[in-house]
C-alpha cells in the first residue's frame, strides 16, 4: 500500500467516526517543496486538489502540471504579498489567505471572467499571534462586512491554530464564526489534527506529511 493509499484509508475512517459525508470534504495535498515528479505520482493515484504557499513554486511547477493534468485544482495557502496577488489569483483556483483590506481593491480590479471561477477564504488569526498572518477574531465580522461592501465574495474561513494550544478550541471558534455569518467552507486541520477539525465542520483539510512524507 502506498503512503497515499494509507492516508486515504485513515481519512475515510476519520470521516465515518465523525459522522461526516466524504463528498463534503476536500483534501488538499500540500505539495510545497515537492518536485513535479512526486506530485505527478499522487495525481496518478487519482488525487486532484493541491496546495502551495509560494507564487515562485506555483509558476515553477504548476504551469507544466496543469497543462498535463487540466482537471487538477490549485489552492494558495501561504501569506500574500500585495504585488503578487493578481498573479496568485490568475494561477490558483482557491485562495485561502485573504487577511487585510489592502488586498480587496486589487481583487476588484481583476477581470470578472477570471474572478467568477475563483474561491476566496479569509485567514483568521484565532490565537491572536503577533508573528502570524490573519484577521484578528475581534475584527473578523467587521472584515467580512468590508469584503461585502467591496463586492469581494468570501466563501470560506481558514485558520492555523497556535502550536502550543489544543486545536479543538480554535476549530470550535471557527465553526461558530462560520455559522453566525453563513459562511459555507472551513479550511482547517492538517496531518496531525484533521480528525479533530472534521468534528468541528471542516470542509477543506490541508495535508502534506501524511501524503508526501517529511520535507527536507
Amino acid at each position: 500500500m502506498s503512503r497515499y493509499q494509507n492516508f486515504v484509508k485513515n481519512f475515510e475512517k476519520a470521516v465515518l467516526k465523525n459522522k461526516r459525508h466524504i463528498e463534503e470534504i476536500e483534501v488538499i495535498a500540500v505539495s510545497k517543496r515537492k518536485e513535479v515528479n512526486d506530485i505527478q505520482l499522487v495525481i496518478d493515484e487519482g488525487h486532484l486538489s493541491f496546495g502551495e504557499n509560494q507564487l515562485q513554486e506555483v509558476t515553477k511547477k504548476w504551469l507544466e502540471l496543469k497543462k498535463k493534468n487540466p482537471e487538477t485544482k490549485l489552492h494558495f495557502i501561504g501569506g500574500i504579498q500585495s504585488k503578487k496577488l493578481t498573479e496568485i489569483v490568475n494561477y490558483c483556483d482557491v485562495i485561502h489567505t485573504i487577511d487585510r483590506e489592502k488586498l480587496l481593491p486589487i481583487i476588484k480590479k481583476i477581470d470578472n471572467s477570471i474572478l467568477e471561477n475563483k474561491t476566496f477564504f479569509i485567514q483568521i488569526n484565532t490565537g491572536d499571534e503577533a508573528q502570524k498572518s490573519g484577521v484578528s477574531l475581534n475584527n473578523a465580522e467587521k472584515f467580512l462586512e468590508v469584503c461585502k461592501s467591496n463586492k469581494v465574495n468570501i466563501d470560506g474561513l481558514m485558520c492555523l491554530p497556535p502550536i502550543n494550544e489544543p486545536p479543538a478550541k480554535h476549530f470550535q471558534i471557527m465553526q461558530s464564526l462560520a455559522d453566525n455569518n453563513h459562511i459555507k467552507f472551513l479550511s482547517m486541520g492538517m496531518s496531525d489534527d484533521y480528525e479533530i477539525a472534521l468534528k468541528y465542520g471542516s470542509t477543506h483539510i490541508r495535508v502534506g506529511t501524511s501524503i508526501f512524507g517529511q520535507r527536507h
